[in-house]
């Protein structure tokens, strides 16, 4: 995959998709900053990252073989596919919260945000963007962060470990298809973090809801089994887990 690293840039998802611009024909193409002024994040959250010590990224991927209405097997397999390279440094206790932070016990140490271009009612591109926390090892005012260095206490090279998941994203992706569905969903949800752990979640009304996370639906909508037997299912804006 090729690579463009910046040293400064308000967002890789942005400088990605001015990389796109309509274009029909392209191969991936991963933008990498030093710095990132105006990360973001789920939720319209920010993401904030010291420069220098984290990877901060955006990958510009094809047209993948799926309709609009199963974009969360992208989300699925991204995740799976950072888990994977995470496990082979040891990284201990790795998990997806739902629907794509990625955890180290209770501990965050990265995010995704994936932004799909659609075009007549199909995906023409997507924008993967990662922010990973690798050598940062102060999080003033985020206890519930914490990066690659402070679990394994080894000081990472970013070169290598930004090789390592973009190859794992190069062939992962390529596996993406409707066939493939129900395996990668099935996979997503043995690493869902709470997963079958009654756990408490906060609605957009400030109120609280009890449930045990049991999965994803197809369009990635979060299963709960509210009570024994009875499931409902939730989007991002519907739910929030409390940890």
């Amino acid at each position: 995959m090729r690579i463009i690293k910046v040293n400064a840039t308000n967002s890789t998802n942005e400088f990605a998709r001015e990389l796109y611009r309509g274009k029909t024909s392209f191969e991936p193409i991963c933008v990498v900053a030093r710095e990132q002024t105006k990360g973001r994040g789920q939720r319209g959250s920010g993401w904030v990252s010291n420069a220098g010590d984290n990877l901060t990224f955006s990958v510009l991927y094809p047209k993948i073989r799926v309709g609009v209405n199963h974009q969360f097997l992208m989300s699925a397999t991204v995740s799976l596919a950072i888990i994977e390279v995470l496990n082979k440094f040891n990284v201990p206790t790795l998990k997806v919260k739902w629907p794509n932070d990625i955890m180290s016990a209770r501990y965050k140490i990265s995010g995704i945000l994936i932004e799909n271009i659609l075009k007549n009612n199909e995906i023409a591109a997507s924008i993967i963007g990662v922010g990973l926390n690798v050598n940062q090892t102060q999080f003033p005012g985020l206890p519930q962060a914490s990066s690659l260095k402070l679990v394994t206490g080894v000081q990472f090279n970013l070169d290598e470990l930004l090789k390592r998941i973009t190859d794992e994203f190069e062939e992962k992706l390529t596996q993406i298809n409707a066939e493939a569905e129900t395996s990668i969903l099935e996979k997503y949800a043995k690493n869902m973090f709470k997963r079958d752990v009654v756990s408490t979640f906060q609605l957009p009304d400030n109120t609280y809801l009890t449930g045990i996370i049991r999965g994803v639906t197809n369009s990635g909508r979060l299963n709960l089994e509210i009570e024994d037997s009875v499931f409902k299912t939730f989007d991002l804006k519907e739910i929030k887990l409390m940890y």
